[in-house]
């Protein structure tokens, strides 16, 4: 909802809504560029959809990738973004993003003491280089925990259930914003300029239904907070919105314990199957498409088949510590025994699983997967039971890659920035588009150049 000018209760330089990665990132950069700065969160405690994933930001050209003898450049990270997205994003955001990230990373370390450092022992698919960074747990939690730490230290006021209603505007130009407090006391904030960091429409049942019908029945595994109001308010002031349909899925999320399981259990020589034992898609396209085909198969569930060498990977990922200690992780020492543990027919598994490793020898894949020169998988095995889930939106306002929001025509539209999930990112117009870490990736770099970005 847009509303007149009214008199303001406090007037602020540059406001942000939300306080996930992409808001605290804004506002320490703002504050960093001499900004007078509020975030607004509608939670009692800052988390969003940054807490539900494993913190991951891609980068290339980083200290931490030179350390571990990692060639990458930002001219090869944007290649790998289009190839996913396939050719359908705007090449300027994609050379800007994958320019950007590694500059972001240096700051968060350097300024504000993050302890970032890169995966080295498995490769996410799309990416043609080992270029995720993350914190020493891999985990979102830790890093909204990190950033929510750093900008209180900076005395950055982040007003918390402090949910934005609507917005104030003379013509295109924001002036405040209305706030709804949990006992109904209704606020009004001005401000200089405003940035938009309250990610999609996930959590909006009506919005996913209209935008992605595909995914609309799936587990939602997002903020419920992402209600879609930057896409609403965008809209009623004139902002262009690109790509409605895109999105991340996740077709790896423990059934029912609701843990995401790192996608390296699959990349690093595991396969999934569904409840009648059989393998059923190319699992090396990514996890996000992964989302639809195990939806589609019986019941929506499947299992992620693997064994101890890559537990022993995954094992670095908070969630996959958490997933074995609520014992989603089933082992076995035998093939037969793996069958007892699963409740999957014995028969289909042997031939599935002997078929898989056929294709690590040489054999053609059935599915078209390349396995030649991959591990065997060896007992002791493990095995999760999944489905699928729709984490976030990736389509939304055009930005310029500065973050500022655009008109259909191409300018500025007012004093409006946005970031991450808010923002039209790089993931093409579905979910087959969506190259691993691109949601934090825009969240990082969009969030930072709107923070240092004046409303001139």
């Amino acid at each position: 909802m847009i509303l007149p000018t009214v008199p303001f209760d406090a007037q602020i330089e540059t406001l942000i809504i939300g306080a996930g990665a992409c808001g605290l990132i804004a506002a320490l950069a703002a504050v960093e560029a001499g900004q007078q700065v509020m975030v607004l969160e509608r939670d009692a405690l800052p988390s969003g959809s940054t807490a539900l994933s494993a913190g991951l930001i891609p980068a290339a050209g980083t200290r931490w990738q030179d350390a571990a003898g990692i060639t990458d450049s930002p001219a090869q990270f944007a290649a790998d973004i289009a190839a996913k997205a396939h050719g359908e994003n705007d090449a300027t955001l994609e050379t800007t993003l994958a320019a950007g990230a590694a500059e972001v990373l240096h700051w968060l370390a350097d300024r504000h003491g993050l302890p970032f450092s890169v995966i080295t022992d498995f490769t996410y698919p799309g990416h043609s280089a080992r270029r995720m960074h993350g914190l020493p747990t891999r985990s979102g939690r830790e890093l909204i925990d990190a950033l929510r730490a750093v900008a209180e230290g900076e005395g950055i006021d982040i007003l918390t259930e402090a949910r934005v209603t609507a917005l104030h505007a003379t013509g295109t130009q924001i002036t405040g914003v209305q706030i709804t407090r949990p006992d109904g006391t209704v606020d009004s904030i001005g401000c200089g300029r405003l940035i938009l960091a309250c990610n999609g429409f996930g959590g909006n049942k009506a919005m996913v239904a209209q935008h992605m019908p595909a995914i609309a029945e799936a587990l939602y595994f997002g903020h419920p907070g992402n209600q879609g109001e930057a896409m609403q308010w965008g809209a009623a002031l004139g902002a262009a919105i690109h790509h409605p349909g895109a999105y991340q899925g996740h077709g790896n999320v423990a059934h029912p314990h609701g843990i995401l399981i790192s996608w390296a259990v699959i990349m690093e020589g595991g396969c999934q199957v569904n409840l009648q034992g059989q393998r059923f898609w190319n699992e090396a396209q990514g996890y996000s498409e992964a989302a639809r085909a195990v939806l589609a198969q019986p019941e929506g569930q499947a299992w992620a088949i693997f064994d101890a060498r890559i537990a022993a990977i995954a094992r670095q990922f908070q969630d996959f510590r958490d997933a074995e200690s609520q014992g989603a992780v089933k082992t076995a020492t035998t093939i037969a025994d793996l069958a007892v543990a699963t409740g999957l027919p014995l028969a289909a598994l042997t031939e599935t699983l002997s078929a898989f490793e056929a294709a690590k020898s040489g054999a053609a894949d059935a599915f078209g997967r390349p396995l030649s020169g991959a591990a065997n998988l060896t007992p002791p095995y493990a095995a999760v039971r999944v489905t699928g889930a729709l984490f976030h939106t990736q389509g939304g306002l055009v930005t310029d890659g500065q973050g500022r929001v655009l008109t259909p025509a191409g300018a500025p539209l007012g004093n409006l920035w946005a970031g991450g999930g808010a923002a039209c990112g790089v993931s093409g117009s579905d979910d087959s588009g969506y190259l691993s870490g691109n949601g934090l990736l825009a969240a990082a770099v969009l969030g930072f150049r709107a923070g240092r970005a004046t409303r001139d």
